[in-house]
């Protein structure tokens, strides 16, 4: 069957499509309904059946006679630290850890937060709680401890599991303090921090909450995995949200587990023992679905990567990485390949290493230019493939699916629907569109399997922000038109959430910290483009009367103020002073006008615009300042 055939079987008969890719892993107990409804109508999947998804991840290969295949290569170039771990000896560090998690009163129901840098002791505690059927959140590291309370308060964990620190290209990050102070902001205490210890030189004061990770692990015996029903939720992934409050988006189990099987050999391509390698984060959903869960569950090697495309120790790292551990399949954001190919513009790294084994580049996180991928194409001839979706749906729903057929790349699309989502262009009415015509991306309900369940403890909201605008079909968040050949193209957020190197970040909580400087009237921020991260926050200030500040002291003032409560991820560097902001007759600021303003886009002025001058002074400002498309430099 070609891809079409399989296609229309998925969105024609559901349960027959998904109840056969089911059987391609092991159940405690065989699901016998499909496809069913929540209290709430909203679909469910497999919601009888009974799994493990460490068992699949780790002990079934053990089982099959894998156990001394290497399950993980961790590759650290910022502490010049290669390790290998075989199937077994994941199993016995995540089954003893399991045990010590026991130990101390976590059981399944439960929920853990782990704050952890790029080190295998990250996945080693995603899977310990999985196994266990304890709902994990991972936090990505590099968020301040501010963000880190908002996501204790939510989800409540019993437990935190962290590091002594992370480590970037020149410093060292003690992780420890940041806990520590995370704790103290948060209305809820955690019971226990279980604190690895890396040994590099951070400080990690000691608190009565705190346990030992190796002292943990080393005294506890291995536990057997827990059985869980398949609408038992894996995990909690907090998203950014347009109101600034993260969206906890949670996760099944059993869903998840068929469709990451399935993505692993009919989208990606790739076959058991494999080396598969997704350059991203385990604090992201990427690093969730394809640096942990898919590649172990099809039985493939995933590379763990500590450091960055650049200056770990230049631009060939993460070449050397392919030719060295043998990649055959890489993933990750197209903002990595922009900082490599301004560093090394003619490629000459590239052509030191043997990429032979690659087979694939897939990119995704933002959109990919044309000028990036035209690059990556001159310099290593293997296919680049594009491909769409988000934290909530947790695999991809738009791309070539490489295990089906032999992809067609079409430059400035994203591939086409992938199997079991109904992808359709609407207008505001709610009408599909015809070929060519941007709008809404919205997908026809039900999703397919492996997609979000809900938002933690917060249905109402889970409505409002997917279901509601769109009765019946699931609302993307993101615009888009599909051509004369279903080839989808995506164009961008469609709320102001911004994408930063590949981090979903909210301007409006952005804009919550730069309105509390004390010089600051009102204010905005917008994500503008920018060549190397996809998109980059501009704040635009209106400073209050009288009350004068030098501009370099405010705009230092005012990135010190977001880097402390939302960290160096969110990339905010340029903020610049306006004498007001254009705004509705009804007092709405127009960020879409400053953007497109910003980006040197054709301007279309509202109707409802209060003051058409206001977009003169604006080009003025940007002009003055360097930003955006009128940057010199």
């Amino acid at each position: 069957m070609n891809y079409k055939e399989i296609y229309q079987k998925s969105l024609h008969q559901p349960e027959a499509f998904w109840a056969e890719q089911a059987k391609a892993i092991d159940w405690y107990n065989t699901p016998s309904v499909i496809l069913s409804e929540d209290e709430n109508g909203y679909p469910l999947w497999f919601k009888d059946g009974e799994l493990n998804i460490c068992y699949l991840a780790l002990d079934k290969h053990i089982q099959d006679g894998y156990g001394e295949q290497i399950a993980i290569i961790y590759d650290s170039p910022v502490t010049q630290n290669i390790k290998k771990y075989t199937f077994n000896e994941v199993k016995s560090e995540v089954a003893r850890l399991a045990g010590g998690l026991i130990s101390l009163g976590l059981k399944k129901g439960d929920t853990a937060v782990i704050y952890m840098p790029m080190i295998p002791q990250a996945v080693f505690g995603m899977l310990a709680c999985a196994r266990i059927g304890v709902t994990h959140s991972v936090v990505f590291g590099g968020f301040a401890p501010h963000e880190l309370a908002i996501r204790i308060d939510d989800c409540k964990p019993r437990a935190i599991i962290t590091a002594s620190s992370g480590i970037e290209i020149d410093r060292l990050i003690a992780y420890k303090p940041l806990v520590d102070e995370a704790i103290a902001l948060a209305n809820h205490k955690p019971k226990k921090v279980i604190v690895f210890n890396r040994k590099l030189g951070a400080r990690v004061p000691f608190k009565k909450y705190d346990v030992d990770y190796d002292a943990l692990v080393y005294g506890s015996e291995e536990v057997p995995c827990v059985p869980v029903n398949a609408t038992h939720p894996l995990y909690v992934l907090y998203t950014s949200g347009t109101t600034g409050k993260p969206k906890g988006i949670v996760r099944d189990t059993g869903g998840y587990a068929v469709v990451l099987k399935y993505s692993m050999q009919y989208i990606y391509g790739i076959k058991e023992n494999e080396v598969f390698w997704a350059a991203s984060d385990v604090g992201w959903v990427v690093g969730h679905s394809y640096i942990v869960y898919a590649p172990l569950i099809n039985r493939n090697t995933t590379v763990i990567f500590e450091g960055k495309p650049i200056r770990t120790p230049d631009a060939s790292t993460f070449w050397r990485v392919i030719e060295q551990h043998k990649v055959n399949v890489m993933f990750t954001a197209p903002t990595a390949i922009r900082a490599i190919k301004k560093e090394d513009p003619n490629g000459e790294f590239i052509k030191q290493y043997d990429l032979s084994s690659l087979k694939t580049q897939f990119l995704a996180g933002e959109r990919c230019d044309l000028a990036t991928l035209e690059w990556y194409l001159e310099h290593i001839p293997v296919p680049a493939i594009d491909h769409w979706w988000q934290t909530e749906s947790g695999w991809p729903m738009v791309a070539n699916m490489m295990g089906i057929e032999k992809p067609i790349i079409k430059p400035g699309s994203v591939g086409k629907a992938v199997c079991g989502y109904d992808i359709k262009i609407f207008n505001d009415k709610g009408e599909e569109l015809s070929q060519n015509e941007e709008g809404y991306v919205v997908i026809k309900l039900p999703l397919p399997p492996g997609t979000l369940i809900d938002l933690w403890k917060d249905t109402p909201r889970f409505k409002a922000g997917y279901l509601n605008k769109f009765p019946g079909y699931y609302f993307s968040g993101d615009g888009g038109y599909k051509d004369e050949e279903d080839f989808i193209f995506i164009t961008g957020r469609v709320d102001d959430v911004i994408n930063v190197a590949g981090h979903r970040l909210s301007t409006a909580e952005m804009e919550e910290i730069v309105a509390s400087h004390y010089s600051v009237a009102e204010c905005a921020v917008i994500g503008i483009n920018d060549e190397l991260k996809g998109q980059i926050p501009l704040a635009l200030v209106v400073n209050k009367t009288g009350d004068e500040i030098e501009h370099f002291q405010l705009e230092q003032e005012i990135v010190k103020l977001v880097r402390q409560q939302i960290g160096a991820v969110a990339s905010l560097r340029n903020v610049v002073i306006v004498q007001r902001l254009p705004k509705t007759r009804s007092g709405k600021i127009l960020r879409k006008l400053m953007r497109t303003i910003a980006d040197g886009e054709n301007v279309q002025i509202p109707s409802t615009i209060d003051d058409e001058d206001i977009v003169e002074e604006i080009i003025a400002v940007l002009k003055k300042y360097e930003i955006g498309v009128y940057n010199k430099k």
